[in-house]
């Protein structure tokens, strides 16, 4: 595919640090669904980034993608507008969210981990499932999506690590009153940073509530084929961009993750370090 048929038809901050960016990509948008990621590369001599996708639209042809400015090529991202190209774009990859009738379902989902859960929330409602969702962020100004989820959630919490908005505490906390409450939860799915997840996953573990994980593993070229985002589950290696990203939280090696997901984070400073000194 030539690279002007990536072209962006929206761009936005929804933070000073988070840009969503709307994109023309029909052949993505037919086929992408919920749970699902794309690789991207803004320019001729950048790297391949996963960013799961956070809408997408068969009708408009576009999909939407999240990115928190982070890093070199993310931090390239939000500088593009409306008309600028990006040099690549491969999806709809992954395994899809298995979509099923469950009952009940709560959503928990974190920090850049809401654009993600926003589709899967919507998705899970439609397959007939009450849906309540937990969503947090460090303060109020950094939660997103909020009003997206809040229209197709029954029940939504609020959490803020300062309390500046909803509960002055972490997501895990409301998770665990309704627990307590004994309120009838037949699955739970978390999303957001890997702490998070992996206190969830502990969370619900003696409970024996089903908890599904979507993973961040570090990839390289997303099909498979470098290992690079190898993730250890139920003491098997599998590969995330592939099997997941997906996973049953409470047969995931959530301290081989954290481990292997800080491989790089020398040379990742040093990268940005020299985008941001040469701007």
């Amino acid at each position: 595919m030539c690279a002007n048929m990536y072209e962006i038809v929206k761009a936005e901050k929804l933070t000073p640090d988070v840009t969503r960016l709307e994109i023309a990509a029909p052949h993505i948008a037919k086929k992408a669904m919920a749970g699902q990621f794309v690789m991207l590369t803004v320019d001729e001599h950048g790297e391949r980034i996963p960013l799961t996708m956070a809408d997408f639209s068969a009708e408009k042809g576009t999909i939407t993608i999240v990115a928190l400015e982070i890093g070199k090529t993310t931090k390239k991202l939000g500088t593009l507008k409306a008309g600028d190209s990006l040099f690549s774009l491969v999806g709809p990859l992954g395994m899809p969210t298995e979509l099923k009738n469950y009952g009940t379902v709560v959503c928990v989902g974190g920090g850049i981990g809401l654009a993600l859960m926003y589709p899967v929330v919507r998705s899970l409602k439609k397959a007939g499932n009450r849906m309540i969702s937990i969503i947090g962020a460090k303060n109020k100004d950094l939660l997103i999506y909020e009003d997206e989820i809040e229209k197709v959630s029954d029940e939504l919490y609020v959490c803020t690590d300062d309390g500046s908005k909803g509960h002055h505490g972490f997501v895990s906390d409301v998770l665990k009153r309704l627990v307590d409450e004994k309120r009838k939860i037949d699955e739970v799915y978390a999303v957001g940073p890997i702490i998070m997840m992996k206190v969830i996953a502990n969370l619900t573990r003696p409970y024996n509530i089903h908890t599904v994980v979507s993973l961040n593993p570090i990839m390289v070229d997303g099909t498979g084929m470098c290992g690079s985002c190898r993730v250890i589950v139920d003491g098997k290696t599998k590969i995330g961009c592939v099997d997941g990203p997906e996973f049953d939280g409470h047969k995931v090696d959530f301290e081989n993750l954290t481990a292997r997901n800080r491989r790089y984070l020398a040379e990742e400073e040093i990268s940005l370090r020299s985008f941001m000194g040469a701007k």
